[in-house]
């Protein structure tokens, strides 16, 4: 089957939003509204990437000739429904929803369970891709199943048990993520989610430089291979940004690029 392309809005030569505001652009940027949009544009291009919310990419300055996917448009960019099933609260989003818009929406409606994700730049489809997370937890903790699409063009639903998710990944690295379906449950207090959604903003504001062109924890925590006096014992996952800060790495310069003082790992 042969799929309409004239009606999904190409840019040419665009620019690429990313956090770091540096890098080049695409030879092509494609917003697609629906699935069928996009598997369109697989047709044009089996090897399109998806622009997320740019938050951990950096693009080369001579940018891509590959086509650019953004789900910022139609179905993909909203949460699309809110239901009951039991105990708990099914959210259904688009991939190209805003996870931080997310997060205060179901806060507003007294849903817990990813508040402790505030501060974490990204779209849901973004976050379920990395297995998005920090010291309050990872969105794998709340996924109740994700809608793909393969390569091949194949369109599947894969409940939360069938999704390889581990740190910092999920195992659909080479999907492309249509919607996802998150299972909250009913805070018996939406004052104190709400006070613990302010305790999460307040200290990462704190303790990261969440103001500055980054693309937040460059590295992911590394396991320790060995016994490492005042940083931890063989097997222990330990903090990168400690570990940079032990070696001498806060605020070593290269150009225009700097480790931070606040954050060893920004």
């Amino acid at each position: 089957m042969t799929r309409v392309l004239d009606q999904i809005d190409i840019e040419r030569d665009a620019p690429l939003p990313t956090w770091f505001h540096v890098g080049g652009g695409a030879d092509r940027l494609a917003h697609p509204r629906t699935s069928d949009d996009l598997l369109a544009c697989l047709e044009l291009d089996r090897d399109l990437v998806v622009l997320g919310d740019g938050a951990n990419l950096l693009v080369d300055d001579d940018g891509t000739d590959r086509l650019v996917v953004t789900l910022d448009r139609g179905s993909f960019a909203h949460i699309e429904g809110i239901e009951q099933d039991g105990d708990e609260v099914v959210i259904r989003a688009g991939a190209g929803a805003n996870l931080p818009k997310a997060i205060v929406q179901s806060v507003r409606y007294g849903l817990e369970g990813i508040e402790g994700l505030g501060g974490i730049p990204a779209t849901i489809g973004g976050a379920v891709r990395m297995n998005a997370g920090g010291a309050f937890g990872q969105i794998a903790d709340v996924v109740r199943s994700v809608e793909v699409i393969s390569r091949d063009g194949e369109v599947r639903t894969l409940p939360r048990d069938a999704i390889d998710f581990g740190y910092r990944r999920s195992g659909l690295e080479d999907c492309l993520i249509t919607s996802v379906e998150l299972s909250l449950r009913r805070a018996e207090s939406q004052t104190r989610l709400r006070a613990q959604q302010l305790a999460v903003m307040a200290y990462k504001k704190r303790t990261q430089p969440m103001a500055e062109k980054s693309a937040g924890c460059c590295f992911k925590n590394p396991t320790l291979a060995c016994d490492v006096e005042a940083l931890g014992e063989a097997g222990d996952r330990v903090s990168a940004g400690f570990a940079i800060d032990r070696a001498g790495g806060k605020g070593a310069r290269v150009g225009g690029a700097i480790v931070s003082e606040r954050h060893a790992n920004f």
